[in-house]
Parts: structure tokens; sequence; C-alpha cells
């Protein structure tokens, strides 16, 4: 990668990135002064030549080595001071542009300003080209949507209630023509949502159940409803988990921070697709009102469910909020939780684990992993183990199953199909690539907003094939 200061201007980066011997990819150097149209230049490796998609890897390298490339050397121009970086496409502009914007944003919104890493502005490098430039502000728009999440799902708790969730999704959808309805208590309790509710016990602030309405396509359409897990701080309840890294809980609502993403995107895109998102809203705390373990509550579709162990709390919100989605007449239900640590232990942090009912659906996400450099991986939705979360005799359902620890992910899957009953649908258990420290080379440490850019490239494939 090439890397130049526009003599004009001191503080102007351009580059340009070549593959070359001797310089590993992803790595890279800063030279100065080897020209005078060129005083600063970075050099960054791109891998071999002529990478593509690899079948055993189930992702794009080439479009992959760009965004690492592009991560990289900005990060390096910055560092030395540079404010404004002219980035070539590299044959793959939206994957440059999302290399970029994600590489260069951090997490710092609480640290003095003084001590702040300024972030350069970065630019389209390279001939006119109407595709590439088109390409370039997709991926821009992709990887902000992204940046969106990352900073929702970072916020510390006490600074991202239910209700600051609510408002701060409604002041930055609604800009872009998305409706928002913030349902409250009451609304849930006309609903008989009482899974959701249930969950919302036993703290003080008040749950939210948000809509979200985003109409790209005509209204004869039916919606795509993304259901996003919005707890928005989890200590287990009167199940409490170890104290070890509990901060990290903050992130527990990813699924609703990738949902309003999602949304963001498609409506900057202009996407011809319309999307319901459904967000239930709590924390999950103990206290006197609390739920306990053994309590038996009713979901909306009347099915009774014992909560054999509370901090299993995003299901319960989820089951209700899945019901819901039935009233939209959906033609695909998708729902993104960071649902089960099995989900970590199974993939870690290389893939999102899906569950699905359709496999025509999931091969279309599945591509989308695949040029998005975030994969997914599909995981069993089989009776073994829906037997296991429908064997209590005294309820329709138990949070969670009895007697084994085996197949968790599996079986909170198992329990989230039971309020699926029609219809193609997708679960997404994100608690494996939430964050904080084993993420993308172009992420840093923090919370991840993944898969956002899966997700926005998959509905986008969806709306080229006219589905």
């Amino acid at each position: 990668m090439d890397c130049a200061r526009d003599p004009s201007d001191p503080q102007v980066g351009r580059k340009w990135f070549r593959a070359g011997p001797g310089v590993k990819k992803g790595k890279g150097q800063v030279f100065y002064n080897l020209g005078s149209q060129f005083p600063v230049i970075a050099v960054v490796g791109l891998g071999k030549n002529g990478c593509s998609y690899n079948e055993q890897e189930d992702i794009d390298e080439g479009q992959e080595n760009v965004r690492i490339a592009a991560s990289e050397g900005c990060k390096m121009l910055r560092d030395v001071g540079v404010t404004k970086i002219l980035l070539e496409g590299m044959g793959h502009p939206d994957a440059a542009a999302e290399g970029a914007t994600l590489g260069l944003w951090l997490f710092q919104e609480f640290k003095n300003k003084d001590k702040q890493k300024k972030a350069p502005q970065v630019e389209f490098y390279g001939e006119e080209n109407v595709e590439e430039r088109a390409a370039w502000e997709k991926g821009v728009i992709k990887a902000q949507a992204q940046n969106v999440a990352r900073n929702l799902a970072d916020t510390p708790a006490n600074l991202m209630t239910p209700t600051i969730f609510a408002q701060k999704a409604s002041e930055l959808l609604t800009a872009h023509g998305v409706k928002v309805k913030a349902w409250d208590k009451s609304w849930a309790e006309s609903k008989k949502m009482g899974s959701f509710l249930s969950v919302a016990r036993g703290s003080s602030e008040p749950p939210v159940f948000l809509e979200l309405d985003y109409s790209g396509a005509p209204d004869q359409k039916k919606p795509i409803v993304l259901v996003g897990k919005g707890v928005t701080f989890d200590s287990g309840g009167i199940s409490l988990k170890p104290s070890t890294n509990m901060d990290e809980m903050r992130g527990d609502m990813g699924g609703a921070a990738c949902t309003v993403a999602t949304i963001y995107a498609a409506s900057r895109l202009k996407l011809k697709v319309n999307l319901v998102g459904l967000i239930p809203l709590t924390e999950n705390l103990p206290s006197g009102t609390a739920t306990k373990p053994g309590d038996v509550v009713y979901a909306m579709n009347g099915k009774s469910i014992i909560i054999d162990n509370t901090d299993a709390e995003g299901r319960l919100i989820l089951a209700d909020a899945l019901c819901y989605a039935q009233e939209f007449d959906p033609q695909l239900i998708v729902d993104i939780a960071t649902l089960t640590g099995a989900i970590r232990i199974a993939l870690g942090a290389a893939a999102t684990g899906v569950f699905s009912n359709s496999t025509a659906v999931f091969q279309k996400l599945q591509k989308a992993g695949a040029i998005s450099g975030d994969r997914v991986w599909r995981m069993p939705l089989w009776q073994h183990y829906t037997k296991q979360v429908t064997a209590s005799a005294s309820s329709d359902l138990i949070n969670v199953p009895r007697g084994t620890s085996a197949g968790g992910s599996c079986t909170a899957a198992a329990f989230l199909k039971e309020f699926v009953p029609k219809g193609d649908w997708l679960h997404l258990d994100i608690a494996g690539v939430m964050g904080t420290t084993e993420n993308l080379p172009y992420l840093a440490k923090g919370m991840t907003g993944r898969p956002t850019r899966t997700l926005v490239e998959f509905i986008s494939s969806l709306v080229k094939g006219g589905a």
C-alpha cells in the first residue's frame, strides 16, 4: 500500500495499495520523504494475488484481505498524525471502505477529550467510476451501521437503560424516515406478554417494547421481521452470574443493537424492502420482586413456562416478541440474540451460530457472511432438543432442561422454535461474536456490533433476488 501526503496540505495522506514481495499480509510500515509527490508512504501487505472465495474457510479472502489492509494502513497514518486519507478501492471499494471505517473507530466516549485519538477523514481515491463510487459509499454505510451497534452495546448499563435505548433508537432512526413506537409495560400486559414481563420484575427500570417500521417497498409486500434481544444489563437475576467479567453483560442487548443498526443501514441505503424491528427491552436483576427459579409464567401464545433458571432470560423475552411477530404476516423472521454461553464454547468468536427451519434461507445468509467476512455456521434444530424443553409434566415448556447442560445453544433454539408456528425463521446466537477480546483484525477490543454487515448484505441479496 502506498500512501502519500498531498504537498498542498502537510496533513493530507494519499494512499493506494499493491501487493509486493517481502511484505506479510496485514503487516505494514510507514516511509517518509521518498519523493516530492508522496512524502509519506505506508506499505501494507495484501497477501497473494488473485485471492477469492475459499471454500474451506467459507470466506472471500480477496475482500477480507482488503479490509485488513485498509484498516492497518489507516491506523498507521492516524498514529503519525495524518488527518485526511485518500484510500484506493484495491478492486473492492466496499471492502476498503468497511476496513477503514471499522478500523479507525474506537469507543472512547467517556475518555478525556485531550486523550482521545482523533480519527482522520477518509475519502475514496482513484479514477472516477460510478459503480466503484457507489460500492464505496455502500461500504461506508454498512460499517457506520456496525459502529452504531458497537456504540450502543459498549455504553455502560447505567447510561443505556431500556428507556434510554429507546430514546437513542428513536433519535437515530426517525431522522431517516423509520417509524418508532415505544410501548410501555401496560401495553405488554394487554398483549399478555407474561414471559417478557417476568424478566423485568426484578428491576426498578421500566421495560420497553420497541417497535420499528421501515417501509421501503409497497405496503402489500410482506415484511422481514427482525427481533433483537434487548437485555440492557444481565446479572442473571436470582440465578446470579459469577462476578468475574459481569461488566460485559452491558452488551447483552447486542441483538437489539444489531437490529437498530441493520434498519439504520437499510434506511440510508434506501433498500426496497419492508422491515419491522421488534425489541423487548429490560434489565435482569435480583430483588424482592424478581422472578424466582421454579416460577411459572404464560407467554403471549398461552403456553406455560417453568422458569428453572432466571439466567436463561433471553429466550423468555424473545418468546413473546416472536409471538407478536406473527401479527405482521412476515415473509421471514430473524431473531438476533446474545443467547447462550454454549455457542461461545462451540464456535468461539469465529462465527455466529445459526438455527433455521429453511435450508434455502440459511444458504443465502451463509453467502452473505462469506462476502462480509463475518461468517455464520449452521447448528442443528432437531426434535432431540425439543423433547428436552417440552419434557415437563406440569407445564408446556421449561426454559432450561433439567439433568443436563449439554447442547445448551441447541435447546435454547428449540425453546424459541415453540413460538414460531409458521413461516421461514432464522435464529442467530451471537454470544460468541459480541466481543470483547477475540475480535476481527479491523475491530478494536470492545463490543463488536457483529453481525450487522452480514445482515445488511443478506437483506440486500433478498431484495436483488426479488424475495
